[in-house]
């Protein structure tokens, strides 16, 4: 299998770190770029100054609760962009709030999860990342 290239929008060092080792356990080869805001996302999705020419990528996990702007709006972006809509965006964030979770859903985020307080849950949240790209990989519905 090719290496999965990843774009993980988030702002909360410790969630990064954490999700980055979580992808480490799972063996599969993985290039994971790391973007802190939303204005950051979305001058990488439109291959702005610093990042012509990038590889887009194969999953976008991203949270809500960004600087700049919000991950509500990378991801109604992303779902209204004929070029960018087929990429697979996985919601991960602690949000809770109902609103959240209908304009979540109106933005046709492909999967949802919410981080887990608990640390020993962290790395099985991430797993369920991991099903849902194996799972969209078979049905292809990450294919361009």
């Amino acid at each position: 299998m090719k290496e999965i290239e990843v774009l993980l929008v988030e702002d909360n060092q410790g969630d990064v770190l954490l999700t980055r080792e979580a992808f480490i356990s799972w063996k599969v080869k993985n290039n994971i770029i790391t973007l802190n805001d939303g204005e950051e996302a979305l001058r990488y999705l439109n291959r702005e100054q610093p990042y012509n020419g990038v590889v887009m990528p194969d999953l976008i996990i991203l949270d809500i609760n960004l600087p700049k702007v919000d991950g509500k709006e990378v991801l109604k972006f992303i779902k209204s962009s004929d070029e960018l809509k087929h990429l697979p965006v996985v919601i991960f964030t602690s949000s809770c709030y109902e609103g959240d979770l209908q304009e979540i859903a109106d933005s046709k985020a492909d999967h949802y999860i919410q981080k887990p307080v608990e640390l020993s849950s962290y790395f099985d949240a991430i797993r369920s990342i991991q099903n849902f790209w194996m799972n969209s990989l078979k049905s292809g519905t990450n294919e361009k």
